[in-house]
């Protein structure tokens, strides 16, 4: 990207003053220098133009509301910021020549746009976070590298239409939905309009676009009108996996299939989900046209973001246990994940567990039903932390309750014992990310 300002005036409509060029979008302050657009949004608790005159003050232009450009500075005056990021998105979606995936679904979004980027290969650009909404979505397309390979992009949603708002700056080639199911129910109200939202990102797939599905969801494969991948544990996929087996650390050896063709393959991440979404990663791999072998070995050797399925040794007296942390978020689909690895897991197993966010009305039985399916799956011990509309109960005997954490490490003391395996998974809200930290001596070798 190399932009001047009448540039960045022309694709939002706004009006320019002085001169720049415009080498980068940042919508952060902090470390914005020459060369940069600082885009001065306004959310619910902070306003972008408070911080307007310290961006310019470093070197950047600014895009701003009007009659708002600190003295002295240069930039673009729009209506509105953020109107005016996504046009520039769009723009910038224009100038791109590179293949263009987007990914969406309930669970999984951000580890299979990692696992896409990394069987895509060297040059795929991806956000390095979960830059998934109306910010993150427009600031990974405008920070594509003139050179890449391909474009990966993750796209959440939060009800009907948030996904074609967003078209003009997506306009996918491939479009993956990893699954659909009872995640953020309090802004959709059902699974049904759940999957009417997510379905919006194959609706608005460029001419000859792919659609890469899973193969046991007939909801979305049955809708499908034009060129289709589907991937899953069922050998009729066009990307399959088989024999799925965990180590002591929840990494899956499994065998992935194409064509004829498999390979067996050994997971860097930790989760009994994982072989699923390095099938999907894969199936996207393969529409944009990488070979079936280069693009498995690199979508089961990928990295994750942080607190998803982070696994690690715990020291604690007389031995250690395995500690898995997967509290950066949960809905009833990735709980149940979480419950399948653990169990294929050697030793006794532990959960501690928090509330689960936006389930609307169906909160209290999603919550008992989580219970009831961590007993099932044979916890020994289902601690809850925080508020809890039904797990402990749901968990029966195994369920007890934790005001806090310091409370959830109280408990732990005194029922954990070498060779256990302790998941942590909660919504962010509950704060449990960092107990894994907490738990015993430190990490072991």
């Amino acid at each position: 990207m190399k932009w001047d300002l009448a540039i960045v005036a022309r694709a939002t409509g706004g009006r320019a003053s002085g001169a720049a060029t415009i080498e980068r979008v940042v919508t952060d302050s902090r470390g914005a220098r020459a060369g940069d657009l600082f885009v001065a949004l306004r959310g619910e608790r902070h306003n972008g133009h408070d911080f307007a005159a310290a961006a310019s003050a470093q070197g950047a232009a600014v895009l701003v509301g009007a009659g708002l450009i600190p003295p002295g500075g240069s930039g673009v005056e729009v209506g509105d910021t953020l109107d005016a990021l996504a046009r520039l998105a769009a723009w910038r979606r224009d100038e791109i020549t590179a293949p263009v995936v987007a990914v969406t679904g309930s669970s999984g979004k951000t580890t299979t746009k990692d696992m896409i980027a990394a069987a895509l290969g060297g040059g795929a650009h991806a956000a390095p976070r979960s830059y998934n909404n109306e910010v993150g979505v427009p600031l990974t397309v405008l920070a594509t590298p003139d050179d890449a390979s391909a474009v990966v992009v993750e796209v959440g949603s939060r009800g009907i239409g948030h996904i074609k708002a967003l078209a003009p700056a997506i306009r996918p080639d491939i479009a993956v939905i990893t699954n659909i199911g009872p995640a953020h129910l309090e802004m959709f109200g059902d699974v049904a309009t759940v999957l009417r939202a997510k379905w919006e990102l194959v609706e608005i797939l460029e001419p000859g676009g792919i659609a890469v599905l899973p193969v046991a969801s007939r909801d979305l494969t049955g809708r499908v009108s034009g060129r289709l991948v589907t991937f899953g544990e069922d050998m009729r996929a066009d990307v399959s996996i088989a024999g799925v087996t965990l180590d002591r650390r929840g990494r899956a050896s499994f065998r992935m299939s194409h064509a004829g063709s498999g390979v067996n393959l050994v997971m860097a991440l930790a989760g009994r989900h994982q072989p699923i979404n390095a099938a999907a990663a894969v199936g996207a791999a393969i529409a944009v046209g990488i070979p079936f072998a280069a693009a498995a070995e690199r979508a089961a050797g990928a990295a994750a973001s942080p607190w998803r399925m982070e696994v690690s040794e715990r020291a604690i007296p007389g031995g250690s246990v395995v500690v898995v942390n997967d509290a950066y978020n949960a809905n009833p689909d990735s709980m149940r994940a979480a419950f399948a690895t653990v169990e294929m897991m050697p030793g006794r197993h532990i959960a501690v567990l928090g509330k689960m966010q936006e389930l609307g009305g169906a909160e209290a039985e999603l919550h008992s039903e989580i219970g009831r399916a961590a007993a099932g799956a044979g916890f020994s011990w289902v601690i809850v932390v925080g508020e809890d509309p039904g797990i402990a109960a749901g968990a029966g005997d195994a369920g007890c309750g934790a005001p806090d954490v310091p409370a959830a490490l109280a408990i732990l003391a005194e029922i954990v014992r070498p060779g256990d395996v302790v998941l942590i998974k909660a919504s962010r809200a509950t704060g449990l990310e960092g107990l894994a930290e907490m738990i015993g001596g430190g990490a072991t070798a």
